[in-house]
């Protein structure tokens, strides 16, 4: 084989490998919230749960849930949007300075860490008519930052303002294709803490887990 063959091989093979790993870079990130349950676990924490009528909403304010606390230097908003965004770069003060991230909920795609919210997948205000009024400050706090569980992940301002504090019965996020990893985020959440949830939300719920393959 000539050696002029072997270099036009050589630099196809690295025409490519570039294409791929720019395919690769183009993808949008994907949020990864941890322990998502299977669809059979979060069925039988589905089925363990309380259901009751909701709760009022007396005596709720969002300075009951202390809300972001500093986790190794960053606080937990900082600490989500390095988790969930893609080739996020961050200062000294922990504020990500560059990096995209694909909101879940809507499919959009970010560019600015100021258009990305950090959703409690389980509202405070939900949490507070499930079962949280009756928890000390410090129990709201855990639930408020929650890292270990899916609770929290990054998505665009605007889905999460549309979402406010409703839970399944009356919103879902508009992709259809992330029904059912929301509907065992919902499940995890509740259960892992210990809320309740109402009839209908129960039914919306699973109508979302059946949806998982």
């Amino acid at each position: 084989m000539s050696r002029a063959l072997v270099l036009s091989r050589s630099r196809w093979t690295a025409v490519l490998v570039a294409t791929a790993l720019s395919a690769v870079a183009a993808q949008p990130a994907l949020a990864t919230p941890p322990s998502i349950p299977s669809k059979a676990t979060a069925q039988a924490e589905l089925n363990a749960l309380t259901v009751s009528t909701e709760g009022s909403m007396t005596g709720y304010t969002r300075e009951l849930f202390p809300h972001w606390t500093t986790v190794g230097g960053c606080s937990t908003r900082e600490t989500v949007l390095k988790r969930d965004g893609s080739g996020v770069v961050v200062g000294s003060d922990c504020y990500p300075t560059s990096g995209s991230w694909y909101s879940q909920y809507d499919g959009v795609t970010l560019t600015s860490a100021s258009s990305v919210d950090i959703d409690h997948v389980v509202a405070l205000a939900e949490a507070w008519r499930s079962g949280a009024s009756s928890w000390s400050t410090s129990t709201r706090q855990a639930f408020a930052n929650d890292l270990n569980r899916p609770q929290l992940i990054a998505v665009s301002a605007s889905s999460n303002r549309s979402k406010g504090d409703q839970d399944p019965s009356t919103w879902k996020p508009t992709r259809t294709s992330y029904h059912c990893t929301y509907s065992r985020m919902w499940i995890r959440s509740k259960y892992a803490w210990g809320l309740r949830l109402q009839s209908a939300e129960k039914s919306a719920v699973q109508g979302m887990l059946n949806t998982c393959a």
